[in-house]
């Protein structure tokens, strides 16, 4: 597997660009998944309490043998524990349940605007990292107006968005405005769910470079300077997905999947989703 490049957070914390993501991988596949992954050389897992498999994620990063230092780990707050002490406990459950120690990245997973205070919320965030037990935190979903209040009115600037993006969903003004203060962009559904997999662009370019559209999608992003994580189940196509640097795009072919935005979602609005677990 091509060396993975990493990305220094504005905390100074590597983190690696490629990931492996976990969603809707259920509990029973997870650990296969994360463990082929991992051998196959992913160094940075995603997950979530609200995807319900970290148990089988921090299993899975137990049973590779890897030093605990090689694996970044990213969890992520569940919807239903936005005040400060359920927060800090659904915090102290992540970490019983990874069973790995500490994680590396900690999220908001969403603003949740109708019904909570992110910013509240973020400061209890905030006082996770001031404990040690995760090296960075962060916010997942927030458009460019939750991030203005988080700035403006508490003393940590998240160390990365992790939010939607893909060629029919840019996100173009999010990420300056991320870019401008010093916050990484994650970007997940990166290939829209398979959406843009047949879009004639991108299946030019594909036969082009002889690559897969998945593959041509997914360097678009590094290119761009986010941090991706495809999922998968599938060995094949886990080891497809990492084989993104031992080629390059052309800036004609940037700016061409670029063009492909029409600001369409595959998943929610963060200005109003609002679903909390029963």
């Amino acid at each position: 597997m091509t060396q993975i490049p990493d990305v220094t957070l504005n905390n100074g914390i590597s983190i690696p660009q490629l990931g492996f993501g976990t969603f809707q991988i259920e509990p029973e596949n997870t650990r296969e998944a994360v463990r082929t992954a991992l051998e196959i050389g992913y160094r940075h897992i995603d997950t979530a309490e609200m995807y319900g498999n970290e148990k089988e994620v921090g299993q899975a990063v137990r049973d590779s043998g890897l030093p605990r230092g090689e694996v970044f780990v990213t969890s992520k707050l569940n919807n239903g524990f936005h005040a400060r002490d359920d927060a800090l406990t659904a915090f102290d459950r992540t970490l019983a349940d990874l069973d790995i120690d500490y994680v590396d990245l900690f999220l908001i997973h969403w603003p949740l605007p109708t019904v909570s205070d992110y910013v509240e919320t973020w400061k209890a965030v905030e006082e996770m990292g001031r404990s040690g037990r995760t090296r960075a935190v962060g916010v997942s979903n927030f458009t460019r107006a939750h991030l203005e209040r988080v700035l403006a009115e508490t003393d940590t600037v998240p160390a990365v968005n992790q939010i939607e993006v893909n060629p029919y969903l840019a996100q173009d003004e999010v990420r300056a405005f991320c870019n401008a203060h010093g916050i990484t962009i994650e970007a997940y559904s990166p290939i829209a769910q398979g959406k843009v997999l047949d879009d004639p662009v991108i299946t030019a370019i594909a036969e082009r470079v002889e690559r897969s559209p998945a593959q041509v999608t997914l360097r678009w992003h590094v290119q761009r300077g986010d941090i991706v994580f495809p999922k998968s189940v599938t060995r094949a196509r886990i080891e497809e997905n990492s084989r993104l640097f031992d080629f390059e795009l052309s800036p004609d072919d940037m700016a061409a999947i670029t063009a492909l935005d029409r600001g369409e979602r595959t998943g929610f609005d963060p200005d109003t989703f609002s679903w909390i677990p029963g």
